[in-house]
């Protein structure tokens, strides 16, 4: 009613991309999902990064969205 909602959920949605940018790299290392491993087996590399991605959306969705 006082116009708030949106400048919240726009809050919330930089806040998760953030953490969503910030997280993705290590756990993409830490799964193995090198460069090395995108030239030599795309589609591994490509189902380790879904994995990745959906595992630090969980994280995100618990630690954020959650509460």
């Amino acid at each position: 009613m006082e116009g708030k909602l949106y400048a919240h959920l726009l809050a919330t949605e930089d806040a998760a991309q953030d953490l969503l940018d910030s997280m993705m790299p290590g756990m993409a290392k830490e799964a193995g999902a090198t460069e090395d491993l995108k030239a030599r087996d795309p589609m591994r590399w490509v189902g380790l990064m879904n994995c990745c991605k959906a595992q630090v959306e969980e994280i995100i969705f618990a630690e954020l969205i959650y509460i």
